[in-house]
């Protein structure tokens, strides 16, 4: 007799600690997932289903804290992200008033053309949406083909919507302007401090020295359509700008 055949079709799903059963299920159905299995006795088990994927929970170990955003981590490859981003989004506005981009829960901003955004639930988790044709290969540290100011800013990008690391790019961005700053191109700069200055919000940090100084600079209309181009996702941008 044959031995059973392997067929390839299977199915893999994540199954991920809950510290609160009671806030990931609110804070994952304000996102307009539903609830497909429910458990707290004898111990928690919680299926969600979004679209047509499902995330699934089981008990935190103990001592797991939240804040260290070091619970899990899922990947969900799709075919384009900005789709789900906006619907997302959409949800916290109308759940919130407003999209939740710092603390727990949270989503990551969206620039316009990147390949990936991040989720991070109350548990800490973070599921990670990724366009399926993304890169395979990315030059951490700035790409070799800029230099000065402009590879830091790729540097941060990287930092930011790859390594979900804020801080990092925050600092990275910081020590370039004190670095290249004064030698670069004042669409470079204004880019700079414009990132800068969503880092700053996002973290909690001061943003007003970073929007005076932007403020400062003299644009020319070349140098406003570049950082539009770049920033334009930022609402706040308009204000931001001289």
């Amino acid at each position: 007799m044959s031995e059973p055949e392997v067929r390839p079709n299977e199915t893999t799903v994540p199954l991920m600690p809950c510290a609160s059963m009671e806030d990931t299920l609110a804070f994952y159905e304000t996102l307009g997932f539903r609830a497909v299995y429910r458990q707290s006795k004898p111990y928690v088990y919680l299926a969600l289903e979004w679209s047509g994927f499902q995330l699934r929970f089981g008990p935190a170990p103990r001592g797991l804290d939240p804040a260290r955003e070091e619970s899990a981590h899922c990947l969900v490859l799709v075919d384009e992200v900005a789709p789900y981003h906006a619907a997302f989004a959409a949800a916290m506005r109308r759940a919130y008033g407003k999209v939740l981009d710092s603390g727990l829960p949270r989503i990551t901003r969206y620039r316009p053309g990147a390949s990936r955004f991040t989720l991070v639930d109350p548990s800490g988790n973070v599921i990670t949406f990724v366009r399926r044709d993304e890169p395979d290969e990315l030059e951490y540290g700035g790409s070799k083909k800029l230099t000065g100011l402009a590879k830091v800013i790729d540097n941060a990008r990287i930092l930011r919507e790859f390594k979900n690391d804020d801080l990092q790019a925050y600092r990275a961005l910081k020590s370039g302007m004190r670095r290249h700053g004064a030698a670069a191109a004042t669409a470079e700069r204004a880019v700079a401090l414009g990132n800068l200055a969503d880092l700053a919000t996002a973290l909690g940090e001061p943003a007003e020295p970073w929007i005076a100084e932007l403020r400062g600079l003299t644009l020319t209309e070349d140098d406003r359509r570049r950082v539009e181009a770049e920033l334009g996702h930022l609402a706040a941008l308009p204000a931001w700008l001289p």
